[in-house]
């Protein structure tokens, strides 16, 4: 984790954080995503009878194995799920008291009966990605004991039934965390029936023959449902094809529906006119009649392959980013009009061009790859373009996609949709 060693002076106006991890009165354990220990405080060494040299670099669940003597035995396959939950959904985890035995030190074989109460929380690192997590935990086995066998000179005295009620709070909480999973694993499949679903309906005979093209669809975090970004390729003759994206106000199947209308229409558009900005104004003509589809933004692109060149509109859509072989990056953001069917009467849109090289590559995304709540697109877009110049030269489409969206912290989604294509030129 990068902690200096503990009792560090820190110089004036500064503050010793690896003296006050290792002094704070909880015990807290530092682990990676790869389930390695890599921090641990002095509270936590102390309530599992170990030392640093004992636990640093090891495997999480080598070192906390679960009781073997336990039938019932569960902490490794809990605290393994909660970890999961935190690195995919980058969201503390507070976990259900856990009963999780832990081995005795200097006694091969022989586990202690412990409980806790822990919570896991995720830390990010430069590049926005989940680089640690904070396993926290309280020991609350003496409460247990104490309640269980109604000592009241360890935890105060119990009243009459006071136990029956404990065992009850406790097996209550039990049923919850069983719930709680089954509730995840069913939210689970939804997402992936939806996504499955989603990629039907994106689904393009002509973008499959590009191989050099790579596209990625992931629905916002929290939407149980289809959602309403969108990409499509078409094949034109002599050479050309169309690529676009698209974003639809809203979330849920009323915006998967109006997306599925506008993708077909900008289709259709693509192969019968002349260009970008015609197939646009087309598009803005029908979603006048389609209740929903006021306001949502789209970009499309005629490439030449022959000529070598790249002529496009955009409807209130981010602009995409054309990087050539050496790193540059242009934004293609000249000709830039308002969202669809956001004038009360039709004007032209405008269309403009740009040459590319062979090698160059064309990225088109929608803006829940860039927007965050708490910082300006510009933030996002500079994050973006620096990305892109230093990965974008070395990877293929593919490995660049995936890439793109790990160095922007979306990898597992975002609070919005996300659509996102890769071409190289």
């Amino acid at each position: 984790m990068g902690i200096p060693a503990a009792g560090r002076q820190g110089t004036a106006g500064e503050v010793d954080f690896a003296a006050l991890f290792a002094a704070t009165p909880s015990p807290y354990l530092v682990i990676n995503p790869g389930l390695t220990i890599v921090g641990v405080n002095e509270a936590y060494c102390r309530v599992t009878g170990r030392t640093r040299e004992d636990l640093l670099g090891q495997y999480l669940f080598d070192a906390f194995p679960d009781n073997p003597a336990d039938r019932d035995a569960d902490g490794v396959r809990n605290l393994s799920a909660s970890l999961e939950r935190v690195l995919a959904s980058r969201e503390p985890d507070t976990m259900a008291v856990q009963k999780y035995d832990i081995p005795i030190a200097g006694q091969p074989g022989a586990f202690e009966e412990r409980w806790w109460s822990p919570v896991n929380t995720p830390v990010f690192g430069a590049d926005g990605q989940v680089a640690w997590v904070i396993h926290r935990v309280e020991d609350v086995t003496a409460f247990i004991r104490a309640r269980r066998h109604g000592r009241p000179d360890t935890v105060g005295p119990i009243a009459e039934g006071e136990e029956g009620m404990e065992a009850e709070l406790y097996a209550r909480a039990r049923e919850l965390q069983r719930l709680n999973e089954e509730l995840r694993a069913a939210h689970a499949r939804e997402r992936q029936v939806a996504i499955t679903l989603q990629e039907a309906m994106l689904h393009s005979p002509d973008l499959a023959r590009h191989r050099d093209v790579a596209v990625r669809y992931l629905p916002a975090i929290g939407s149980l449902n289809v959602c309403g970004d969108w990409y499509d390729a078409v094949d034109l003759p002599d050479g050309r094809f169309t690529v676009a994206v698209g974003d639809v106000v809203g979330h849920g199947l009323e915006a998967a529906t109006v997306m599925g209308m506008l993708r077909s229409a900008l289709s259709a558009a693509s192969r019968a006119v002349a260009g970008p900005a015609q197939a646009l104004e087309v598009l803005g003509l029908y979603a006048r009649s389609v209740e929903g589809a006021l306001g949502a933004t789209a970009f499309t692109a005629l490439v030449d392959t022959r000529a070598r060149l790249i002529v496009y509109s955009s409807a209130g859509h981010p602009p995409p980013v054309l990087v050539g072989r050496d790193g540059t990056c242009q934004l293609l953001d000249q000709a830039t009009d308002p969202p669809l069917g956001a004038r009360p009467e039709h004007v032209p849109r405008p269309q403009t061009g740009t040459a590319y090289h062979h090698g160059d590559t064309l990225v088109l995304y929608t803006d829940g790859l860039i927007e965050r709540r708490d910082e300006d697109i510009d933030t996002g877009l500079e994050r973006l373009t620096d990305t892109l110049t230093q990965c974008c030269t070395t990877l293929a489409p593919e490995r660049l996609a995936d890439t793109l969206l790990a160095r922007m912290g979306v990898s597992h989604g975002a609070r919005d949709d996300i659509a996102l294509v890769v071409v190289r030129l």
